[in-house]
């Protein structure tokens, strides 16, 4: 059963991988880290 789940887990993590190496998912990640550093510097304000 923990060979079916890491076999899952890996298989999850490479899609993942592959899926950001993309040029438009890329984008979509950079505007996702700045809006949650901005969020987080209006908090400590």
């Amino acid at each position: 059963m923990k060979l079916l789940r890491s076999a899952a887990l890996i298989g999850l993590g490479r899609r993942a991988f592959i899926e950001a190496r993309k040029p438009q998912n890329q984008a979509k990640i950079k505007q996702a880290t700045a809006k949650m550093r901005n969020r987080r510097t209006q908090k400590v304000r």
